[in-house]
């Protein structure tokens, strides 16, 4: 990814000194016209696409700042209401992830999300202990982090 990167750029400046004008605009202009030629030359390259990489993850960033929004609302109505009628507890979220990087940003947005916090890892990686402010459907939970979160993590760290 960091070599079509490299190569992108160094189309964009070539495009600069070939229209003769250093300017923001041409350089940007440059940046989109590269990015064609490294896309059709993209099976001589290693890894896929960046620009595949680039969507997955602000896919990512969108799918976790509106799973936020939601745990937020959730939250708010919890605080607010008159009877609280949480029932916390712990649960264990197998995990699928290999990468230390994978398994630290699933750990950060399942912090991040209010009601949810991660109380310990194990030593192979291979589960994630959480605790819910809400855990009476752990299966619900569980699919949700699954088909969300490690879902599109996965997507982002394919070679």
């Amino acid at each position: 990814m960091a070599l079509q990167i490299l190569l992108n750029i160094t189309l964009a400046f070539l495009w600069v000194l070939i229209v003769s004008d250093l300017s923001l605009g041409s350089l940007v202009l440059g940046y989109l016209i590269g990015i064609f030629p490294v896309y059709i030359i993209r099976d001589f390259l290693p890894g896929r696409f960046y620009l595949i990489r680039v969507y997955y993850s602000l896919k990512l960033i969108f799918v976790f700042a509106i799973e936020l929004i939601k745990a937020n609302y959730d939250l708010t109505k919890i605080i607010v209401s008159p009877k609280i009628d949480i029932h916390p507890g712990f649960f264990a979220y197998p995990c699928d992830l290999e990468e230390e990087w994978e398994i630290t940003l699933l750990s950060a947005l399942i912090s991040l999300t209010p009601g949810t916090v991660i109380v310990a890892i194990s030593d192979d990686y291979s589960t994630i202990y959480i605790h819910g402010i809400n855990a009476l459907d752990v299966d619900a939970e569980i699919s949700l982090i699954k088909n969300r979160f490690e879902k599109l993590i996965e997507e982002v760290s394919r070679p």
